[in-house]
C-alpha cells in the first residue's frame, strides 16, 4: 500500500544519493550506512525540528565545550575504516595465523562438539543472541524456560537443592562461593582453606577477591591439613576440586562431616560431565558446588565466554549470587517464569550486597541447557563413558612403555610421571607432542598432563599414545591395537548410582526435528531486536551486525585453548592488540586490559588497580570511595568488594552532582580518600558541565577518579574519560561496541587506565599478561571472554574513526528528537541549560500515579501490547522510565521511524491514561492496569472476556478487544505478542 510505496521511494532516494556520492573505485559494502539508521536527509530533518542547521551546532549545545576533544582524535586517520568484505578478508587472514593444534591441556577447558542444530539456531540466531536480561517476563518466557532447564540440569547433576542461571566463569564462581562462606559465618571467621588440587587460575582469582574482604587463604592438602585450622575456630570454608586439576578423584565425605561440625562450609569445583559417572557432591555433603558448563556444547574460544554453574543448599539460597529463575503465575492463573529473590542483588542492596554480579552468561547457559536437552541422560552418559574409556586406554598404553600415571582414580585427566624412563623429560614429551600437532599440559619438569574430551577420535587417541611411545623409543600403535579395560577407573565408593535428569524435557527432544521445533517454540515467546527496538536506558541495545558475528564460529577462533602456546595464537594476539590500541585512542588513556568479563567486573578491576597503585606509593590506608546516590548498584557493591567504604554524595534538584557536597566530603576524608566513582554522561541522561571540577576536587584531596563507562556511546569522538579528568574507566563492549547482550550475557568490561596505573593491570598465573606490578587475575582466562572480542574489533574496524564519532552524534540526535516528540505529553525530568539530553532521556510518570494510581509498571506492560520492549523502569528514579534509542534505528518514511512508532505508542498510552484520569475507565480496572493482553486473553469467550481473574468478583473490562490488542493501525500489519498476562515483577 501507501507505506510500501513510501519505502520504495526512500530506498530509491538512498540509492541515488549513494551513487552520486561514491567514488566508483570505493567499496559499496561500507558499514556505517548499514549500522547507522538515519541517512543525511533524515538527519537534517531531525536537526531542523530541534532548531539546528548543522550537526556541529547541535553537538555544541549538547556536549560541554570544555570537555570536547579534537575531531582528529577518533577519525579515519587514527582508526581507518574497512568495508564488510575487507573486514572479513582481514579476519580470515588473522584466523589462519592461529595454528590448528589439537589441545588436551585441560585445566578447566575442553574441546566441545557443538550440535549443529544448536550452533545454527542459537549461537548464530539473533532471536537468541539479541534480547536483554528478562526483566519483562511476559515477553521473555522462552529464554526463561531455557534457563530453568539450565538450573534444573545443574541441580540434578550436582544433587543440590537450588542453582542459579549462571555466573561469569569458574574462577569468579569460586570467589563468589568463598565470600558466601565468609558471609555465612557472620564475617567473623576469616580463614578459607583451598585444596592444592585447584586450578591455578581459580586460585589467582581467589587471592584477588580475598584481599578485598580481608579473608586469609590457606593452600594445602584438604584431606590432611584442614584439622589444624578447625582447631583455631576461624575457619569459614574449605574448597576442593572434584576431579582436581591433576585428575585425582578423592572421597571428601569424612572431610565434609568434620568441617560441618565446626559450622564452616564445604565448596566443590566440579565437572558436569564427570558427574554423570561420579557420586555427586550433594550426596557427600557439599554446601556449594560450581564449575564450568562449557563442555556441554560451548567452544573453548580461547577462554570464553563460558557459563559457570553455581548450586547450593536451600539454607544458603538468600546469599547465593546471580540471577535465579523461579516459577510463578500470571493474572489468569497460568504457570509462568520470572526472576526470583531479586532482593539479594546489587541493584537492591547496593553496598550491602555480597556480590556485584549483574551480567552473567545467559546465552552460553542456554547453549549448555540445550545440549543436555538434546542428548538427554542416556546420551550424556554415553559421552562420559567414551571419554572415560579412552582415558583408561591411554593410561594402560602409557604405562605399558614404562611411564607412571600418578593419579589412580580418574575420569578424563591423567598426570604422567616421565621420570622412570632414563633420558626422558617432560620437555622431550612436549616437543614430541608439538611435532605431532598436539598440546599437552606442562605440569613440571617430570610430569605431563593430558585431558581427553568428546572430540577425541580413535585416531586422535592413537596419536597421543604414540607421542609417549616415540618418547620411550617404542614402536607406534594403530587403532586396531587398542583394547578397552573391563572395569571403570572410578573408585567404587565414588561411582554414581542415582538417576539424573528425569524431567521430561531432557527425555523427549532427541531427534533434530524435535530439537529444532523446541528451540523455535521458545524463540517465538521472546521479544528481541529482530522484532523491535529495545529502548532500555543505560543498556545501549544497538545493532549486533551479522558481519561482526560471522567470524565468531570459525574453528580457527572457536577451537583454541586459552593456554595454547603464544606462537599458535598469533591471529588472536593481533586482534587483541589492535582492540586494546583502539580502545586507548577512544578513551584517551595509556593502557588497557580485556580480562574483566562484565561491566561490574571492570569496576571491581579498576578499583583494585587503584588500590594497588596507592599501596605502591605508601598510601594503602586509603579506603574511602565517594559515590553519587544516583549511581548504578554495581558501583557501591564493587567498591565494597575492593575493600573500600562507601560514602554517598548528593545530587541536586536538576539531577547534577552536588559539587559542594562532593567537596565537603572529599575534604573531610582527604587523609583516607581512595576513589570517586562517577558515570558520564550521568545516569540521569545529561552531560554534566562540572565533571572536570569534580575530578579536580578528588585529585586535590589525594584520591583517584573511576569513570564508569556504561554510557560511553554518547562520548566517542566527542569527548573521552581522560579529558573529563578520570584516571581509569571501564567500557561495556556489550553496549558501546556491539557485542550482543545474549538475554543476560555474555559481556566484556575492559578497563583503560592512565599511565601511572598501567603497571598494575591484572596478570595471570598461566599465561604472562598485565603490568610489571600486576594484581592477581580477575577472570579465569588471561583475556577473559576472548572469542567475543572479535565482535568489537570488527565493529570498530568497519565503522572507522569517523563512523564511530558519527554513531555517537546520531545516538545523541535520536534521543533528543525522541525527547522533542514526547515533551508535550510527558515530564522530561532532566536536561541541560540548552534543553538538551545526552543519549538517553528520563520521563517522570509520578503525575499519573498521583492522579489515577497508574504506576511505571502499568505503562511498561501496556507498551508490550504495542509490540515494544519497555524502557528501563523505576531506575534511577522510582517513578521514571529511562529511554535510550541508540543510533541504529532507521526511518521507514520521512517522519515515521521504528523508534517514532514507539513515540506514537507512548503518546497513545498517554491518552489512555488521561481517559482513566477523566473517569472514562475505572482506576483499578483499565487497559493499563490489565496489560499486557496476550492472545489467550483476547481469544476468551465473551463471558470470560468480561471477567478479570485477579479479582475474586466479576469485573467487566470497559474497553474492546481491538483497543486491548490493536490500539494503533500499524499493529494489524506487524505485532509481537506477549505470551502470558501480567506476572508480579517482585
Amino acid at each position: 500500500g501507501v507505506r510500501n510505496r513510501s519505502l520504495l521511494k526512500l530506498v530509491a532516494r538512498r540509492t541515488l544519493a549513494t551513487q552520486a556520492d561514491t567514488d566508483v573505485f570505493a567499496p559499496l559494502d561500507t558499514f556505517p550506512d548499514r549500522h547507522i539508521g538515519p541517512d543525511r536527509n533524515e538527519t537534517s530533518y531531525m536537526l531542523s525540528k530541534l532548531g539546528y542547521d548543522s550537526m556541529e551546532a547541535f553537538v555544541a549545545a549538547t556536549v560541554p565545550q570544555k570537555i570536547r576533544v579534537s575531531s582528529s582524535s577518533v577519525s579515519d586517520a587514527s582508526i581507518p575504516a574497512l568495508s564488510e568484505g575487507e573486514l572479513h578478508a582481514r579476519a580470515r587472514e588473522l584466523a589462519n595465523a592461529n595454528a590448528p593444534f589439537r589441545s588436551y591441556i585441560g585445566m578447566g577447558y575442553h574441546n566441545a562438539v557443538v550440535p549443529p542444530v544448536i550452533l545454527r539456531n542459537i549461537i548464530e540466531n539473533p532471536a537468541w543472541y539479541t534480547p536483554y536480561t528478562p526483566y519483562q517476563p511476559e515477553i521473555a518466557q522462552g529464554r526463561l524456560e531455557s534457563l530453568v532447564n539450565f538450573q534444573t540440569m545443574v541441580m540434578s547433576l550436582t544433587s543440590m537443592d537450588i542453582a542459579n542461571a549462571s555466573l561469569l566463569d569458574e574462577a569468579t564462581a569460586a570467589a563468589e562461593g568463598m565470600v558466601m562462606a565468609y558471609a555465612h559465618c557472620g564475617q567473623k571467621k576469616r580463614t578459607f582453606f583451598v585444596d592444592k588440587g585447584i586450578s591455578p587460575q581459580t586460585l589467582s582469582v581467589l587471592r584477588t577477591r580475598a584481599k578485598g574482604f580481608g579473608i586469609d587463604l590457606v593452600i594445602g592438602d584438604a584431606l590432611k591439613g584442614v584439622q589444624e585450622h578447625i582447631s583455631t575456630g576461624k575457619l569459614c570454608g574449605v574448597l576442593v576440586q572434584y576431579p582436581d586439576v591433576d585428575g585425582y578423584v578423592r572421597d571428601y565425605g569424612m572431610l565434609t562431616e568434620t568441617v560441618h561440625k565446626e559450622g564452616a562450609l564445604v565448596l566443590c569445583a566440579t565437572d558436569l560431565l564427570a558427574l554423570t559417572m561420579l557420586k555427586p557432591p550433594g550426596e557427600w555433603g557439599a554446601d556449594i558446588v560450581f564449575g564450568n558448563s562449557a563442555r556441554f556444547g560451548v567452544p573453548a574460544g580461547y577462554g570464553g565466554p563460558h557459563a559457570a554453574f553455581f548450586a547450593c543448599s536451600d539454607a544458603l539460597k538468600r546469599k547465593m549470587p546471580g540471577r535465579l529463575i523461579g516459577r510463578s503465575r500470571d493474572t489468569m492463573g497460568r504457570p509462568a517464569y520470572r526472576l526470583a529473590l531479586q532482593t539479594r542483588e546489587q541493584h537492591i542492596r547496593r553496598e550491602k550486597a555480597t556480590s556485584n554480579i549483574c551480567t552473567s552468561q545467559a546465552l552460553l547457559a542456554n547453549m549448555a541447557a540445550m545440549y543436555a536437552v538434546y542428548h538427554g541422560p542416556v546420551g550424556l552418559r554415553r559421552i562420559a563413558n567414551k571419554v572415560h574409556r579412552f582415558t583408561q586406554i591411554l593410561k594402560s598404553s602409557v604405562e605399558s612403555v614404562g611411564f607412571k600415571v600418578v593419579n589412580e582414580g580418574f575420569f578424563d585427566t591423567l598426570t604422567v610421571n616421565v621420570a622412570p624412563l632414563d633420558g626422558v623429560s617432560a620437555d622431550a614429551v612436549h616437543n614430541a607432542a608439538l611435532a605431532a600437532g598436539i598440546n599437552l599440559r606442562q605440569v613440571d619438569a617430570a610430569h605431563v598432563g593430558i585431558t581427553l574430551d568428546e572430540s577425541v577420535t580413535p585416531r586422535d587417541l592413537v596419536d597421543i599414545i604414540n607421542v609417549f611411545r616415540t618418547s620411550a623409543s617404542s614402536p607406534v600403535l594403530t587403532v586396531t591395537d587398542l583394547t578397552v579395560p573391563a572395569e571403570l577407573s572410578v573408585p567404587a565408593a565414588l561411582q554414581r548410582n542415582s538417576k539424573f535428569l528425569p524431567h521430561p524435557i531432557f527425555n523427549q527432544h532427541h531427534s533434530e526435528t524435535e530439537m529444532l521445533r523446541y528451540i523455535h517454540h521458545l524463540q517465538g515467546k521472546d521479544l528481541s531486536l529482530v522484532h523491535a527496538m529495545i529502548p532500555l536506558g543505560s543498556c545501549t541495545m544497538k545493532l549486533n551486525s551479522t558481519s561482526s558475528m560471522i567470524p565468531l564460529t570459525w574453528p580457527q577462533f572457536s577451537a583454541v585453548h586459552p593456554f595454547a602456546p603464544k606462537d599458535q595464537v598469533k591471529g588472536y594476539l593481533q586482534i587483541i592488540k589492535e582492540l586494546e590500541d583502539d580502545l586507548c585512542k577512544i578513551t584517551g588513556f595509556h593502557a588497557c586490559t580485556l580480562q574483566p568479563n562484565s561491566g561490574a567486573a571492570g569496576e571491581y578491576t579498576g578499583l583494585s588497580v587503584i588500590r594497588a597503585y596507592q599501596e605502591s606509593i605508601g598510601q594503602g590506608h586509603r579506603n574511602i570511595c565517594l559515590i553519587p546516590v544516583s549511581a548504578h548498584g554495581t558501583n557501591p557493591a564493587s567498591a565494597v568488594m575492593a575493600g573500600l567504604k562507601v560514602v554517598p554524595v548528593k545530587t541536586l534538584q536538576d539531577g547534577s552532582l552536588d559539587l559542594e557536597d562532593l567537596k565537603t566530603k572529599a575534604e573531610k576524608h582527604k587523609d583516607n580518600l581512595a576513589a570517586f566513582m562517577i558515570t558520564y554522561p550521568s545516569t540521569f541522561g545529561v552531560f554534566e558541565a562540572g565533571v572536570q571540577d569534580a575530578c579536580r576536587i578528588i585529585h586535590e584531596n589525594g584520591g583517584q577518579v573511576y569513570l564508569d563507562g556504561a554510557n560511553l556511546n554518547a562520548q566517542v569522538g566527542l569527548t573521552d574519560p581522560a579529558t573529563c579528568g578520570g584516571d581509569v574507566c571501564h567500557l561495556n563492549l556489550h553496549k558501546t561496541f556491539a557485542i550482543p547482550h545474549g538475554g543476560g550475557g555474555p559481556g566484556v568490561g575492559p578497563i583503560c587506565v592512565a599511565e601511572h596505573l598501567a603497571p598494575f593491570l591484572p596478570g595471570h598465573p598461566v599465561v604472562a599478561t598485565g603490568g610489571d606490578q600486576a594484581i592477581e587475575a580477575v577472570a579465569a582466562a588471561q583475556f577473559g571472554s576472548a572469542s567475543i572480542l572479535i565482535i568489537s574489533w570488527a565493529y570498530i574496524k568497519m565503522l572507522g574513526g569517523d563512523g564511530l564519532s558519527h554513531s555517537s552524534k546520531i545516538a545523541l540526535l535520536n534521543a533528543n528528537y525522541m525527547a522533542h516528540r514526547l515533551s508535550g505529553y510527558y515530564n522530561l525530568r532532566y536536561k541541560n541549560h540548552n534543553g538538551r539530553v545526552a543519549h538517553e532521556l528520563l520521563i517522570d510518570l509520578a503525575e499519573f500515579d498521583k492522579a489515577a494510581g497508574l504506576k511505571v509498571t502499568d505503562f511498561a506492560k501496556r507498551l508490550q501490547d504495542y509490540g515494544f520492549h519497555p524502557p528501563t523502569c523505576s531506575w534511577p528514579i522510582s517513578t521514571c522510565m529511562l529511554i535510550e534509542p541508540t543510533e541504529s534505528e532507521t526511518l521507514e518514511e520521512l517522519d515515521r521511524r521504528a523508534s517514532f512508532e514507539f513515540c506514537d505508542a507512548l503518546i497513545q498510552i498517554h491518552q489512555e491514561a488521561q481517559d482513566v484520569i477523566a473517569g472514562k475507565q475505572p482506576k483499578e480496572n483499565n487497559v493499563l492496569k490489565n496489560a499486557p493482553h496476550p492472545p489467550q486473553v483476547i481469544a476468551l469467550p465473551e463471558t470470560e472476556w468480561n471477567r478479570r481473574f485477579q479479582f475474586s468478583h466479576f469485573t467487566y473490562r470497559p474497553y474492546s478487544r481491538m483497543t486491548a490488542a490493536y490500539p494503533k493501525p500499524w499493529l494489524l500489519e506487524k505485532k509481537f505478542w506477549p505470551t502470558v498476562s501480567r506476572i508480579d515483577d517482585g
